[in-house]
Parts: structure tokens; sequence; C-alpha cells
């Protein structure tokens, strides 16, 4: 693995591979035998702002040995208009690797490819694929295994982190059920090249959620969507709370990546009856991309 641009790209062995290395990684913290990242600087560079990916970034960057070295759009070029792909080939000839944090999937694309050094993608419009890989660590975690399960995703039917998810369930296998509103469902060319017959769609939020043993959610407006009210209002009937939980699994898990909207798409007695699973999904992003980082020093 030269870069980690998508869970679209990785395979079964990967994924897996990724979160043995990260519950490892989780288990020996504080104590690591290997700093993969020694004598190395990684750039952070963020057109969005971030709590999560830059703490657990910049933290795991220095466990494995390493030095982050964080650009926002108003510390580079990129924020008076310089091409990615010539900041790519500036960066590639000073640092060891780069994660970004952008809108545009082909911008990250095409600085890994002009800039010769690992890169991840640490969110962009497309994918959120250290989001994803964290959300599996914690599935695991709490209920051992993703197969034989049904993980429901309530919100957003087309949103980075629902691809993502959607790409994790081909590549693994479980069955996941998308709950959205009609005008935001994945258009059919995307569920044509997804090609999983394991993922389904639906308009019915209690349709998802009956028998699930994950319940996933996230905010109804991404950034840089803020103030659509128009696309909010299409979200009411999706808010996870206790009476469409009352259809999930005996011992389902409720998963939120943060920040949460309480009151909008999570109540906020869910969101605190289930807040340990939250803020334990949300820890693990620090050592699912130190697997991430680790295996990309290779």
């Amino acid at each position: 693995m030269k870069h980690l641009l998508s869970i679209e790209e990785l395979s079964a062995a990967a994924i897996v591979e990724l979160l043995d290395s990260a519950a490892a990684l989780k288990a020996s913290r504080g104590r690591h035998e290997a700093l993969p990242l020694q004598g190395q600087t990684w750039a952070l560079i963020f057109t969005k702002s971030s709590t999560r990916t830059r703490v657990s970034f910049e933290v795991g960057i220095r466990e494995l040995g390493g030095a982050p070295m964080f650009l926002s759009k108003n510390d580079i070029q990129l924020g008076r208009g310089e091409p990615i792909i010539d900041t790519a080939r500036v960066l590639g000839r000073m640092v060891h690797g780069a994660i970004i944090r952008t809108f545009a999937q082909q911008d990250v694309v095409d600085f890994a490819r002009h800039s010769g050094i690992p890169t991840i993608n640490a969110l962009t419009d497309d994918e959120h694929p250290c989001q994803i890989l964290a959300d599996l660590l914690t599935v695991r975690e709490k209920l051992g295994t993703w197969e034989g399960r049904k993980i429901a995703w309530v919100g957003d039917g087309f949103s980075n982190m629902t691809i993502s998810w959607m790409w994790a369930a081909k590549h693994l296998g479980f069955e996941l059920a998308v709950a959205c509103p009609p005008d935001y469902a994945p258009p059919a060319d995307f569920l044509e090249k997804l090609a999983a017959p394991q993922v389904s769609i639906t308009h019915d939020p209690a349709v998802a959620v009956k028998g699930a043993d994950v319940i996933n959610t996230d905010v109804w407006l991404s950034m840089g969507q803020e103030g659509q009210a128009e696309k909010e209002a299409a979200f009411g009937p999706y808010q996870v709370n206790a009476g469409l939980l009352s259809g999930a699994s005996t011992g389902h898990i409720v998963l939120h990546c943060l920040p949460a909207y309480r009151g909008k798409e999570i109540t906020e007695e869910v969101l605190e009856a289930h807040a340990d699973t939250i803020f334990q999904e949300a820890e693990n992003r620090l050592h699912a991309q130190k697997a991430i980082l680790a295996a990309l020093a290779r």
C-alpha cells in the first residue's frame, strides 16, 4: 500500500490487516517496540477545519516517532491559488508523507500522483476512509465481528461517510441498509458501479433499523452546506431516537463520527445512552490512523 486514498481502493485483506495493526498498536500504546516514523516529518494539509482528525493525526505521528507539520490553506500558497500539483512537487521534496483534509477527492489523488510521497485522505467530499476504519475497529471491539451482522445507516444516502460504508460492505460482505430521503439517495450509476447486493436503499428508517446490530448516523449538513434549510428539513423523519431504535436487535450499538448536533440527527437521550461506544469510536481514530501511518512508512 503506497497511499490511503479511499475505502473503494482497499481489498478486504488490506482492511483486516490495518484493523489488526490498529488493535495491536492500541494494546501497546506508550510502549511501542518500533517507531516507524523516526526521523520523519509529515505534513497535515487542511482546507477543512477539524478537531478529531487533527489531534489524532498529530498525536499518532508523535507516538510513532515522527514530527507533524500542520498547514492550513492560509499557511501555504494553495490559499492563493497555487495548483495542488505544484504544492505536491514542492512538499514531496521536503517531507516524508502528507495527510490531506479537503473538499475534492481529485486533489488528494493528484497530490499523491505528483508528490511521490505516501498520501492519506483525511476526508474529502467523496470519502472518509480513516473514519470508516475507526468505525470498523469499534464494531469488532464491541460485537466481535461484522460478519453476519446488519449495519444500518440513517441520514444522507450519498455523503462521504455513506459512500465509504458502502464500499466497506462490498469488500467485507456484511449487510448494510441505508435509509435516506428520496432526493438524497445514491444515484443509479454509483450503485451500478458498486455492484453490492448486500447494500440496500430504503426511504423508511424503520425498515433499515429493523434487526440492525449497528445504527450509524452523521450530521445532516456536511461542512460547507451550513444554512441549507431545505435540505435539513428533508431529514426530519431520519432522526435516530428511542422510538426508531426500538426495532433494532438486542445489544445493538450506535455510532456517530462527531461532531453531533443533539436534537437533530440524534437525540440527547440516545447519544448519552451510547456515549461510551461513540467516544470509543472517536478514540479509535488515533489507533486506526497510527496503523495507516505505520503501513505507509514501511
